[in-house]
């Protein structure tokens, strides 16, 4: 662990499934938090995801070193009467716990925050559902695509007219609630180190999805009048929409009112601001379609890069649209310590996606490989203070089974 890091010393149960709840946990690392990532002997299925169509196929498990890179791994069967004594041990140790369990579940394995905080008052309890605490959907499962991407209203608007709802990107709406379950953490370790209490802290998806359709939604609860579906060919605002360059590149531009004049001279289409069909605000809703038409015809002219220099000449906003092939060749991400090296993986994996955020004067930790199931079962154990008798009952009575040692690596 890196000695001077912000989060050295802090230790973080990780006891949380899939992506969201664990990247919130690989966030602390970063910043060189101890996580013991704990599993059930079945293992967190996640294991598994590149293996599970829609998401890419790869001979490497990348999405598992993703959510669990810097962790210690540790396998515990909370169904087992042997597992409390460990479970208790282990809370004791830590000073956060991050779960996501559903309730029903969580309740029946004593894993609920009036279990486990009453041995460590200081505990930060860390709880990610998929619909919130309460209401009627309170216990229903939720993923990201389902909580984050359906319910919230975002799934609604992320289509062009006539076109039905589509399947989303899966994990980017885990990813950021990884964000916001970080941030309810840090808060309320922020507090702590105020009143020296620990907390229950909460979020859920669909709360984080509502927040990122926020604009929107907020719109509604006002009565606002919406545009409807965007449809590029009559798009409500021809100078915000998507179009596409001589070489196939679709691109994003937002031009904004004080940018006409100096787009319309950087493209060549001066006429343009002079055209009685787009004289005055009513006339341009009016031949909105008519602009869209003329754009098309002037940028499918000219290849992607003519228009990043045309656009980086007057200062517009706009956004080359990538595909995931081509993104990993962005010279931004490497520049900006987005893309870091990754080490001890193996196979193809050689680098990762850091978290979303860097802290001046800090170096966070290098990214290190997830480790593989139950491998540092034993050791943790020890730091646990349990003897080798103690231990060898654990594995007999399979609340911490013994599993084959990984190559190179210590039973």
């Amino acid at each position: 662990m890196v000695s001077d890091n912000i989060f050295s010393g802090l230790k973080v149960l990780d006891f949380a499934s899939f992506i969201a709840g664990p990247s919130a946990a690989v966030i602390l690392s970063d910043f060189g938090a101890d996580v013991i990532k704990v599993e059930p002997p079945t293992g967190d299925l996640w294991r598994h995801g590149h293996k599970m169509p829609p998401q890419p196929q790869a001979e490497d498990p990348y999405q598992w070193h993703l959510a669990n890179r810097n962790k210690r791994g540790m396998t515990l069967d909370l169904k087992s009467p042997s597992a409390q004594e460990v479970l208790e041990r282990l809370v004791k140790w830590a000073d956060v716990l991050i779960v996501n369990t559903p309730h029903p579940a969580r309740k029946k394995l004593k894993l609920e925050y009036d279990d486990v905080a009453q041995w460590n008052p200081r505990l930060i309890y860390a709880d990610l559902t998929g619909f919130g605490e309460k209401g009627p959907d309170a216990n229903l499962p939720g993923f990201d695509v389902t909580s984050y991407w359906a319910r919230s209203g975002l799934l609604s608007m992320t289509r062009d007219a006539g076109a039905p709802p589509t399947w989303p990107v899966a994990g980017s709406g885990d990813h950021a609630t990884a964000v916001g379950l970080y941030s309810a953490i840090v808060t309320a370790l922020y507090r702590r180190e105020r009143t020296g209490k620990g907390a229950n802290v909460t979020t859920s998806l669909l709360a984080e999805g509502v927040w990122a359709a926020s604009v929107s939604v907020q719109g509604a609860l006002c009565g606002a009048k919406f545009f409807g579906l965007h449809d590029r060919k009559h798009p409500a605002n021809a100078a915000m929409n998507v179009y596409r360059a001589a070489d196939d590149t679709w691109f994003v531009l937002l031009v904004t009112p004080d940018k006409l004049e100096a787009v319309a001279k950087a493209i060549g289409r001066t006429d343009l601001l002079t055209d009685p069909r787009f004289s005055d605000p009513a006339k341009l809703t009016a031949n909105r379609p008519q602009l869209t038409t003329i754009l098309d015809e002037v940028f499918a002219e000219q290849p992607m890069a003519h228009w990043y220099e045309v656009f980086n000449s007057v200062h517009v906003t706009f956004g080359a649209v990538r595909g995931p092939q081509e993104v990993i060749n962005d010279p931004q991400l490497r520049a900006n310590e987005m893309v870091v090296p990754l080490e001890g993986a193996g196979g193809k994996l050689t680098s990762t996606i850091s978290s979303p955020f860097q802290v001046h004067g800090v170096t966070k930790a290098p990214a290190r490989r997830a480790p593989e199931l139950g491998e540092h079962n034993a050791r943790i154990l020890e730091e646990l203070k349990f003897n080798a008798r103690e231990i060898e009952k654990l594995r007999a009575s399979g609340a911490v089974p013994q599993l084959a040692p990984r190559v190179g690596q210590p039973a």
